[in-house]
């Protein structure tokens, strides 16, 4: 485990930073506000943005880049609606009213469904046709968190209570986990292992077996672990924290 220095940290938003997404084969990376703004920056050249959509009414809540169409990005707001925008020109395309007030995230590999958070509801959308697929419903509270298996097969939902998995070929709910006192708030697949699911607590890391329904709690942090990543080519799992530290976990 190792723990990261900062190299640079653009600060040009006016207030919290609610997400972070890098656009697929680029050195380019988004930000997304509550200082009601979307950011678009290079980070070999992070010392200004490259683009900014700044007049926006509500706080943007979390953005992804299309894993495939890497000049596409959505986002969502406090309002419950996900735009979707270009990079070239930077510009909206499409408004959908029915979205996520949360989180939104791409389909991996494909791209053809977007997941998005709002309450305690997790939709499946088709992004071509913006028709809903699934409702997943099931959470006691809200839902903060999402996350896909490595092929878009699983998708994780995370509330401070619980995170339950659902398959996408069903619609139903197939692995759950409570959080037995502790707060959850971030979760990632394994890259190694697929039948592992990191979830990110208060303070420590809960490793979940999901087939055989066992845990083990890691201490990683002194605050929230706000968000995990993984990386397939390194085997790597990546925690971020309140506690102004990321950590790299193997």
């Amino acid at each position: 485990m190792d723990t990261l220095q900062t190299e640079m940290t653009p600060e040009e938003h006016q207030h919290l930073i609610t997400d972070i997404r890098f656009r697929p084969n680029s050195t380019q990376l988004a930000t997304a506000s509550f200082d009601m703004s979307v950011r678009l920056w290079d980070a070999a050249n992070a010392d200004y943005c490259l683009n900014a959509y700044t007049t926006h009414t509500s706080h943007v809540m979390s953005l992804d880049f299309h894993p495939k169409k890497n000049d596409i990005f959505c986002f969502c707001d406090s309002s419950n609606e996900v735009r979707y925008w270009s990079v070239s020109p930077f510009s909206c395309t499409r408004v959908s009213k029915q979205g996520g007030s949360a989180q939104v995230r791409f389909q991996p590999i494909t791209g053809h469904l977007l997941a998005a958070a709002s309450d305690k509801v997790v939709s499946i959308f088709d992004v071509e046709t913006d028709r809903q697929l699934h409702s997943f419903q099931g959470h006691s509270g809200v839902v903060n968190y999402l996350c896909w298996d490595l092929n878009g097969e699983l998708l994780a939902t995370v509330s401070e209570e619980s995170v339950k998995v659902w398959s996408l070929g069903t619609g139903d709910a197939i692995h759950e986990f409570t959080a037995n006192g502790n707060q959850f708030h971030s979760c990632v697949f394994h890259p190694s292992y697929s039948a592992l699911l990191v979830i990110g607590g208060k303070g420590s890391l809960e490793l979940w077996n999901m087939v055989e329904n066992k845990s083990m709690t890691v201490p990683a942090h002194e605050n929230i672990i706000a968000a995990l990543a993984q990386s397939p080519l390194t085997g790597m799992v990546a925690s971020a924290s309140h506690d102004s530290s990321v950590k790299l976990w193997k």
